[in-house]
């Protein structure tokens, strides 16, 4: 995949930047790779620093107001104080770690609505930083991460949205300065008694930590309100665990059905 641009800070004749990407497809914790190609212009530019960025939409609560943000969460120097000769070609390879709590936007092979990621080139020409076009990265769940969303396909969850939200949840060891939220509406069997339930992964090396948080509807003899499930394994236990009864036996418990 390339994308190519104009460095905008050299203006007509200047040098020309393509960001190609091996594959834009990528599970968290993996690496994404290419390389940075820079061809010469008409006459000599010097380039202070490249640097590549992984950038995602992030909600914000600033008091009783709400925004929506790009929000950097990993940067990458691939290169420094380099000059590009008229009509010199030059690569610069790189290999950028994708950050385990990295969101998702792709499941099951669908993008999920709402969630935007993307790499950036960021170009420091004589101390101003030429920020570049956001080009999109597709992250798909690793497999501990799809045998949970799985279960909630195989158990009648329908998937709504998907969005970032800034802030730190309590007891888990989140690094990043947000966390996804995917949300679903419950199976018709829950459906009288929750509104909706949100899927929270907080990812490191070793283990899979789960959040649940259900929206309960208030009734006449039932509170309404959010009940939350925490659920932490280790990356293998999570392919091999019943996540259909886990999270079944967990939402009956909150909504006080039977199960």
């Amino acid at each position: 995949m390339v994308f190519k641009r104009m460095m905008r800070a050299f203006g007509v004749g200047g040098p020309t930047v393509d960001t190609v990407l091996n594959n834009p497809n990528v599970r968290p914790g993996e690496l994404l790779s290419g390389e940075v190609r820079i061809a010469g212009g008409d006459h000599p530019a010097e380039i202070d620093h490249v640097t590549l960025a992984l950038l995602t939409r992030v909600e914000v609560e600033s008091g009783d107001n709400e925004y929506n943000t790009n929000m950097e969460f990993h940067k990458f120097s691939v290169g420094q104080r380099i000059v590009a000769q008229p009509h010199q070609n030059l690569s610069l390879p790189f290999q950028i770690p994708v950050p385990f709590e990295c969101p998702l936007n792709v499941v099951s092979g669908m993008q999920l609505s709402g969630m935007q990621l993307g790499l950036r080139t960021e170009l420091e020409v004589r101390g101003a930083v030429d920020p570049g076009d956001l080009d999109p990265i597709w992250v798909h769940p690793l497999p501990s991460q799809d045998a949970v969303l799985q279960a909630f396909g195989h158990m009648g969850f329908r998937f709504t949205k998907a969005d970032n939200e800034r802030g730190r949840i309590y007891g888990v060891p989140q690094e990043l300065p947000f966390y996804q939220e995917i949300e679903f509406y419950p199976p018709p069997q829950f459906s009288g008694r929750l509104k909706q339930v949100e899927l929270t992964f907080v990812t490191t090396p070793h283990e899979l930590h789960v959040i649940l948080e259900a929206d309960k509807r208030a009734g006449l003899l039932r509170s309404g309100g959010d009940a939350y499930g925490r659920f932490a394994v280790s990356h293998q236990q999570a392919v091999g665990t019943d996540w259909t009864a886990t999270i079944n036996q967990w939402m009956a418990q909150v909504s006080g059905s039977r199960w």
